[in-house]
């Protein structure tokens, strides 16, 4: 299991730097290897990734939500990861965006990717992206302001 931390500092408030990561199924639009993601329903997604010329398609389940401050989620089939996204108010024009994964690499081309960093430069590569999408932006494509509270709260 490998843990990547990456941190960004994005020129929008708060608010709508969380209410655009709450777009799923905008992430292809700055995830490297993302092709699809699939809101099921407020705590399911269903994606398909491309990584070294292999698709993978997976569940994830959102595990906490809170506007403003985090999103948390687990995968449920497919690559074993989880992370968490937090959100911090820098001042009213200015938000620190934290993404923090536990990422087990199934297959040889993720395992090989994880040894050599490529993992993380790719979160480093998507936060950056996230950076630039939503700056030129300057507002979100949509919100969803929902609480989903950990299991077991």
């Amino acid at each position: 299991m490998s843990t990547i931390t990456e941190v960004v500092d994005v020129e929008v408030p708060v608010t709508t730097a969380y209410n655009q990561w709450t777009q799923f199924e905008e992430f292809p639009k700055f995830m490297e290897g993302v092709e699809e993601i699939r809101q099921v329903d407020a705590t399911h997604t269903h994606w398909v990734t491309r990584f070294g010329g292999v698709t993978r398609e997976f569940d994830a389940t959102i595990t906490e939500q809170h506007p403003d401050e985090r999103v948390a989620w687990t995968s449920d089939s497919g690559p074993d990861h989880a992370g968490v996204i937090t959100f911090h108010r820098l001042d009213d024009a200015h938000t620190r965006v934290t993404a923090q994964m536990e990422i087990d690499p199934e297959g040889f081309a993720e395992n090989v990717a994880d040894k050599l960093g490529v993992l993380d430069r790719r979160v480093k590569g998507d936060l950056k992206r996230f950076k630039e999408f939503i700056e030129q932006r300057g507002r979100e494509t949509g919100t969803w302001r929902g609480d989903v509270d950990r299991p077991g709260s």
